[in-house]
């Protein structure tokens, strides 16, 4: 193969999720190798990354770290990665920094863990607010840009919709209040083949590779 991608446990690593959506999206043809994580950096993420977190990507002499940055470096290989359109596609770039940087209340309150169905926790204040927000970005854009298919920008599946992806599947696990629209988006990213893949990774990795602390119902 022409290049590694370097994952965390796939059933917790949501920034795994992004670069492994970004890169089969591209079509890049990576060995995938995924590392135990243990709900943090661990000496073998270190040992295999530059920044010591995943994912990673080597690729044809590129070496490629954070998922924006595999975001951008995939739209190279895969134009189509981003809308086509000059203004959708600063949109849509807009938006996925700001999924990129924000959203910490959520991350923390909602962790990604793929086996867990934990409708109401994890509700709170902060939380809450960055449901809400998450929501206005998801109804705004699919009013504005996504006609003709459920994603965000139509009927292709692109790396905005890759950077939420991780979004959609936490909110299917804690059901926090979500809008209609927003959950029928949450609902078709859920059903992409690429969503369904990543599912049935996770759901046949060791399970020695669990953390009790995210697998605990409530």
């Amino acid at each position: 193969m022409a290049g590694r991608l370097f994952l965390g446990t796939r059933g917790y690593s949501s920034w795994s999720l992004r670069g492994w959506l970004m890169v089969r999206l591209a079509g890049i043809e990576a060995e995938e190798i995924v590392i135990p994580l243990a709900g943090g950096s661990t000496p073998a993420v270190k040992a295999a990354s530059p920044s010591g977190m995943v994912p990673y990507l080597e690729h044809e002499g590129a070496r490629v770290w954070d998922s924006l940055a595999i975001a951008e470096y995939c739209a190279e290989i895969n134009p189509a990665l981003w809308p086509g359109e000059r203004i959708a596609r600063a949109h849509a770039r807009a938006i996925a920094a700001e999924m990129h940087s924000g959203f910490r209340a959520l991350r923390l309150a909602m962790p990604m863990s793929l086996r867990r169905s934990c409708p109401g926790l994890g509700q709170t204040p902060e939380s809450l607010a960055d449901v809400a927000r998450i929501d206005a970005i998801w109804s705004q854009t699919r009013a504005a840009y996504g006609a003709g298919g459920p994603y965000l920008f139509g009927a292709a599946f692109t790396a905005a919709d890759a950077m939420f992806a991780p979004v959609a599947a936490r909110f299917l696990i804690y059901q926090p209040p979500l809008s209609a629209a927003a959950a029928a988006y949450g609902a078709a990213v859920r059903a992409h083949p690429l969503m369904a893949q990543w599912y049935d990774l996770a759901a046949r990795e060791p399970a020695a590779w669990r953390i009790e602390k995210l697998e605990i119902l409530a």
